[in-house]
């Protein structure tokens, strides 16, 4: 499988030289690094000529890397049961840059990249109704970005005395969190419940 897919790898290279930057074959997947503002012709390509047959859009996510200049990979998983074979397509972005959608290509990339936009903020110019997926549409931030703090920015609950759901900016009341690194085999001072039973004679 190595050398067929190797053979693509070097066939895409040679034939679009205009988006592929690099490729290589990794534990036996094609990954291709495709240049941002090609994305979607290549992805067009894929599924078109005939040597390729990329017909099914599996996937499309996004890694986080933010000591990276270009921050975020949009990683496209495609396949080919004609070839039966799989490739990833890798696009690097920097913050705030956008990336040309691909649903007119494949019509099932519309919530793949809103999903991306919702975890992410990664844009995509002309996708044809970008807007949260998975989070509410008053929610703040990007949940998959490593910077996104684990406790959020706002926490919601039903409030009794106004009879409805309240948001509300997170507060961690500062008796609560007691941050105690050492192990209970280091010689913690403290009693949990339960430890006097460890002094009961049986």
């Amino acid at each position: 499988m190595s050398d067929a897919l190797n053979e693509m790898g070097a066939y895409l290279a040679a034939k679009r030289t205009d988006c592929v930057l690099g490729w290589d074959v990794t534990h036996d997947e094609l990954n291709v690094d495709v240049a941002p503002s090609n994305i979607r012709d290549f992805v067009e390509f894929l599924q078109r000529d005939p040597t390729c047959k990329f017909s099914t859009l599996v996937d499309i996510t996004a890694v986080d890397y933010p000591a990276r200049a270009k921050r975020f990979d949009v990683v496209y998983h495609l396949l080919s049961m004609y070839q039966n074979m799989r490739i990833r397509l890798r696009v690097g972005l920097r913050d705030r840059e956008a990336l040309p959608s691909t649903v007119s290509v494949h019509p099932s990339a519309n919530w793949f990249e809103r999903e991306t936009f919702d975890m992410f903020g990664i844009l995509f110019t002309g996708h044809p109704d970008l807007r949260r997926l998975l989070t509410d549409y008053g929610f703040r931030g990007y949940p998959l970005r490593k910077d996104f703090p684990t406790t959020g920015y706002t926490e919601v609950r039903y409030d009794e005395e106004q009879k409805r759901v309240v948001y509300e900016a997170v507060s961690l009341v500062q008796e609560y969190r007691q941050f105690d690194f050492m192990s209970p085999w280091e010689g913690a001072q403290y009693v949990l419940p339960g430890d006097e039973k460890t002094d009961q004679k049986t």
